[in-house]
């Protein structure tokens, strides 16, 4: 194989955001589903669940949390982008 063959690039393609930005409205809805069923697996103190209750709780909490805010984002980011499509015409 020729050296021109060989496209070398110094960038790593990564993303420099979050892990999560790019999930949009239906994920945010999945994180918040997830979170849900979540809680409702530690209430019901199925296999898997930690001793303490307060920590699995916790974790839910964070995951709806999340979904929440990435939900709320998503929705602001279409609120001002048609905003700004009516103040053009």
């Amino acid at each position: 194989m020729a050296d021109k063959d060989v496209e070398q690039t110094d960038e790593r393609g990564h993303d420099p955001g979050p892990w999560w930005a790019g999930f949009g409205t239906w994920g945010a809805v999945a994180l918040i589903a997830f979170g849900g069923l979540a809680a409702a697996w530690v209430f019901f103190r199925l296999p898997g669940t930690p001793e303490e209750l307060a920590s699995g709780y916790y974790q839910a909490a964070r995951v709806i949390a999340l979904g929440l805010v990435i939900a709320g984002g998503t929705l602001l980011s279409r609120r001002r982008a048609r905003t700004a499509a009516t103040e053009e015409t």
